[in-house]
């Protein structure tokens, strides 16, 4: 008898789950998946367990209903988003999860005041939180024989895709390979912006504080597993409330701009003499902008970013802006090791300028010029030329220094085609050139557009496949535009492949230069425009790209009609920023514009190697250090 009713029940779960809503799915398992492996089901268990230690179930109820988009829509199935609406369940007893709609015209249909209503032919991914003793057998040798992370004491996730027939008969599939990535990027993301699921109306009944809570839109970068990386290590995910919320909206929001997981402060305000050791160069004090010698600067105990003159200045900080972003801070120095280009052979850091080219032999010679301030009398654009390529360079050894020549064997089956680096080390490898050669440090900047066009925008690099011609409007320009003889290398680097037609504008074009065209090589030619970007876009050729290279978009207020523009536009627009924390205002400038962020914040492999010297913070700093775009 009991057998008899142990194999009822057993029927019964599988039919109709362990708790309110449609139950688990019958005999779905991961390890299930076509193409799947250990490794992609422990961080999908990883990811699971990270959302569920925020706990979004005590604030969220079935209402509230939430917008997701992971990258590109390009990057998915039929080019949308498979499941961009999404909603909590549990919150008021019995089993917790989420489930995940392909509209948010379904989640609304779906949604009761206790259970999932179930509607006809309408599929849905569902995440349930589930105790180990009720789980299906093959669900409980998975997490056996894989030793998968826990979410919470003894529960796990099961994930399935259900779709209730016409007939009211439920069906229950597992998720594919894709959907999971889809799942992974969402549940990370949730795991950062916890935060802003702040209830709202504090002063209303608890009943009404379940109900609402203050709107928000944040867009934040998920690393993925390197074993679901597809090309890219980071990917943006935009998560915001209501579903349909547009980034005007969020003028009003109080949200940090900054991941929130390191918006956290330290536990102890500790505030240790710890003295910069920057051999005498000078600083600037972070608080009152006092200058002070290196040797005689503090910097903050904890994350050893921020340089003070004295501890009081760096206490009274603490208390006024430091305490909230120190955590974000540590961060950012953890990855220095990272972002260091260990691969040179040259000195990789010129907190003085002078000297770092004097060590070189090449101070005050051709381009370098414009490495440090002895020549900022003359106007840019207007370095006195004396002759070739090896006086461009700086007089640098024949073999430090990019020849004007193409490159041999890159044809395929008769075929050219631009060549594909992905880092300097391949560059100089195909160049034949020393790691001692410091050419990389000018070459950072055409790279980069060449990194862009040719790496980040299919469209771009479509067009250069077919032999025709890439127009790209340089926004900004400064020391690039004594450096044009850099900018030739490109020609050499599409290998008789298409052309690129550059049209540089910004204010700090010479007059005198201003609508003039140099063709710097065979298949690049260079425009160059005096003025502001919105003020002269309606006479140059319409663009296939825009790119602005170190552009401080949070320092400059004339950037605000560029932006305007691009966003009326809708061309691809890449930015760089030398730090990371740039970036973080960078982005939250480009959301105030209403543009979406579709290319995340991401190192460039073609950033200079030589760490840039800010006067009041240590933060890892490279001309064309980050990189991220809009309207991609």
């Amino acid at each position: 008898m009991d057998l008899h009713l142990k194999n009822l029940f057993g029927r019964f779960q599988e039919q109709f789950g362990s708790g309110p809503g449609l139950g688990p799915g019958s005999s779905t398992c991961l390890m299930k998946v076509e193409g799947v492996s250990p490794n992609f089901i422990k961080s999908i268990y990883k990811g699971s367990a990270a959302l569920y230690r925020t706990e979004p179930w005590k604030r969220l109820r079935p209402c509230h209903l939430f917008g997701i988009r992971v990258g590109k829509d390009s990057d998915w199935s039929g080019k949308k988003q498979p499941f961009p609406c999404v909603q909590f369940i549990g919150g008021d007893g019995g089993d917790v999860g989420f489930y995940m709609f392909r509209s948010e015209s379904d989640a609304k249909k779906m949604t009761g005041p206790r259970e999932t209503i179930r509607v006809p032919n309408v599929e849905l991914l569902r995440v349930s939180y589930e105790p180990e003793a009720l789980m299906f057998p093959s669900n409980k040798r998975m997490i056996k024989s894989l030793s998968l992370e826990a979410s919470g004491t003894d529960r796990f996730p099961v994930i399935d895709v259900a779709r209730c027939m016409s007939s009211g008969e439920l069906r229950f599939r597992n998720p594919t390979l894709e959907e999971l990535r889809f799942v992974y990027a969402f549940m990370r993301a949730i795991s950062l912006v916890h935060p802003l699921l702040q209830e709202d109306k504090d002063g209303a009944p608890k009943w009404s504080r379940m109900m609402y809570f203050e709107t928000f839109i944040e867009t934040v970068d998920v690393q993925w597993p390197p074993e679901m990386a597809k090309g890219h290590d980071l990917v943006a995910v935009t998560v915001s409330h209501p579903p349909g919320q547009a980034y005007e909206e969020k003028a009003s929001s109080t949200a940090s701009s900054t991941p929130t997981k390191y918006a956290e402060p330290p536990r102890e305000e500790v505030f240790v003499d710890v003295r910069v050791n920057s051999n005498g160069v000078l600083r600037q004090c972070t608080l009152c902008e006092k200058e002070v010698h290196g040797d005689q600067s503090q910097c903050c105990a904890q994350c050893r970013a921020v340089v003070y003159c004295s501890s009081l200045c760096q206490k009274q900080h603490w208390k006024e802006t430091h305490k909230s972003m120190c955590g974000l801070y540590k961060a950012m120095m953890e990855r220095e090791e990272e972002l260091a280009m260990k691969i040179f052979l040259f000195p990789c850091s010129a907190d003085q300028p002078c000297k770092w080219l004097e060590s070189l032999g090449i101070h005050q010679k051709g381009m370098w010029r414009r490495k440090c301030g002895c020549y900022a009398h003359c106007p840019l654009g207007l370095l006195p030329v004396k002759g070739g390529l090896w006086d461009s360079w700086g007089g640098l050894d024949d073999e430090e220094y990019p020849r004007d020549s193409p490159f041999h064997n890159h044809v395929r089956d008769g075929i050219s085609s631009p060549i594909l680096l992905s880092g300097w080390s391949e560059y100089y490898n195909l160049r034949s050139l020393p790691l001692s050669s410091p050419v990389a440090d000018i070459l950072s900047h055409p790279f980069t557009v060449y990194y862009i066009l040719t790496a980040l925008t299919i469209s771009s690099k479509n067009l250069l496949l077919k032999g025709k011609e890439v127009i790209l409007h340089y926004l900004g320009p400064e020391g690039e535009l004594d450096w044009m003889p850099a900018f030739a290398e490109i020609g050499h680097l599409l290998n008789g492949s298409g052309n690129i037609h550059i049209v540089m504008v910004g204010p700090e074009v010479p007059t005198n230069l201003s609508g003039t065209t140099s063709g710097i090589s065979s298949r690049v030619r260079v425009n160059l425009v005096r003025g502001n970007y919105q003020d002269e876009a309606t006479y140059l050729p319409s663009p296939h790209i825009i790119v602005a290279l170190n552009c401080g978009l949070e320092s400059y207020s004339a950037w605000g009609g560029a932006l305007e523009l691009i966003k009326s536009r809708g061309v691809p627009a890449f930015f760089t920023e030398q730090s990371e924390i740039l970036c973080a205002n960078a982005k939250q400038v480009l959301r105030g514009a209403g543009l979406h962020i579709t290319q995340p914040v991401t190192p460039n492999p073609f950033r200079s190697p030589v760490k840039t010297h800010c006067l009041s913070n240590n933060l890892p700093s490279y001309s064309n250090g980050f990189v991220l775009g809009v309207n991609t």
